[in-house]
């Protein structure tokens, strides 16, 4: 299944790989296991660095694989949620047409 994995990274924790020239080696080795579809960095609303990331997660109990590099490399705050591409929500029909069916009244 498709899943965004968002991972936000405290300003200090960050500052301190930044300085010690850890960041980009940690994140690069996070990503070469993940072997995410996408990834993307920002800064969040409240001006954390974020990681946003698609990957292919075939089983829940990857879980811990997933997010726990970010928690014990960075202490990040870190959420995956499933996602749809266009075409997943195209192929969804049903499944609205049966919730229309059975709770739109």
């Amino acid at each position: 299944m498709r899943m965004l994995l968002r991972a936000v990274l405290p300003s200090e924790t960050a500052n301190a790989a930044v300085r010690k020239g850890t960041l980009e080696p940690t994140i690069k080795k996070i990503l070469a296991d993940l072997k995410p579809e996408a990834a993307y960095f920002v800064a969040t609303d409240s001006g954390e660095r974020c990681a946003v990331i698609v990957f292919d997660m075939k089983e829940s109990s990857e879980l811990p694989k997933v997010a726990e590099p970010w928690f014990l490399a960075f202490n990040a705050q870190v959420t995956v949620r499933p996602v749809m591409t266009p075409e997943d929500l195209a192929a969804a029909g049903p499944g609205f047409k049966r919730a229309i069916k059975e709770f739109g009244k």
